[in-house]
């Protein structure tokens, strides 16, 4: 079942240890068959050293039950169903606990678009949630992880596909794509981003944000209706 997805996925989380984003177990890939309504997910704990396709899990997007596999799955499942299930148009989703991603996650500190580079990836700030309360961490707390990260975008109007990636506050960052592999490029981009941002702020530690107007074509000329970057 689902085997190019789960060689997707599987090459999806050994391309964060290539990438330097995990250590040990942290971290986990994902990616979806919406017409199928499955989600195909990292094992929970076992070692990138020993993952192979055929451990990983096939889980329902409705309810989260196994569907297949032998292994249980990551302990962050419900959190990415919750974002499969409110953002329709995402193939893939990232955790991990990249150091200066989650530097400024554990700061509680959104990612102010100061740059070019930013600029070219993420349409504003890399957001950081609220801090979850004490009864959404003692019932449900991973489903509820994913859920306070929706609430953030919801409230603040935010398109999950001009802005690929959350902080998760005093957790870690979150990405996604339209592909496994290409949430695992987003997670990859975040790291960059959040250590450019760190680096800055060493320098001087109030940059101030880029311009709209500069802002408006570094993003919209990689991702606009008329954009221009590369080939076609």
């Amino acid at each position: 079942m689902l085997e190019t997805l789960k060689k997707q996925v599987c090459d999806a989380n050994l391309k964060l240890v290539a990438q330097g984003l995990v250590v040990q177990t942290f971290g986990n890939v994902s990616g979806i068959d919406r017409q199928q309504g499955l989600v195909v997910i990292k094992p929970s704990g076992v070692s990138y050293d020993q993952m192979h396709p055929k451990q990983m899990v096939v889980v329902s997007l409705a309810d989260g039950s196994l569907v297949e596999g032998d292994l249980r799955p990551s302990s962050d499942t419900p959190t990415h169903l919750e974002l499969y299930r409110a953002f329709d148009g995402i193939g893939g989703v990232v955790h991990t606990h990249s150091v200066f991603a989650t530097s400024w996650a554990q700061a509680h500190r959104k990612i102010e678009a100061i740059g070019t580079t930013h600029a070219d990836y993420f349409y504003g700030p890399v957001p950081c949630t609220r801090p979850m309360r004490s009864e959404e961490i003692d019932h449900h707390y991973e489903a509820n992880t994913g859920k306070v990260i929706v609430e953030h975008f919801t409230e603040n109007d935010l398109d999950p596909d001009e802005v690929p990636g959350v902080l998760v506050a005093s957790h870690g960052p979150f990405t996604w794509g339209d592909t496994p592999d290409g949430a695992v490029d987003c997670a990859v981009i975040l790291e960059y981003i959040a250590r450019l941002a760190a680096e800055t702020v060493k320098l001087n530690p109030y940059p101030g944000r880029i311009s709209d107007e500069l802002m408006n074509r570094h993003f919209l000329r990689k991702h606009g209706a008329g954009k221009y970057y590369g080939q076609e």
